[in-house]
């Protein structure tokens, strides 16, 4: 699954930690989902959505979503 985390951070000046603290899990975490090596739980994903103010659609695709690159 791909996603936009690390551009979402960015928009906010959030760092990984940052993130991870908002969330409730771990930095290392969010680096394995950035770096595409983790997908989130729905829980998870529901939660970064909440927190990013964004929809999941928003956050995520699938690897095979020509939309995204």
């Amino acid at each position: 699954m791909r996603n936009v985390l690390p551009a979402l951070r960015a928009e906010r000046r959030w760092s990984q930690q940052a993130l991870a603290d908002a969330l409730g899990v771990s930095r290392q975490t969010i680096i394995s989902i950035e770096r595409g090596r983790f997908d989130p739980s729905l829980p998870l994903a529901f939660r970064m959505a909440q927190v990013l103010e964004r929809p999941i659609e928003d956050i995520f695709s699938p690897d095979d979503d020509p939309a995204v690159t």
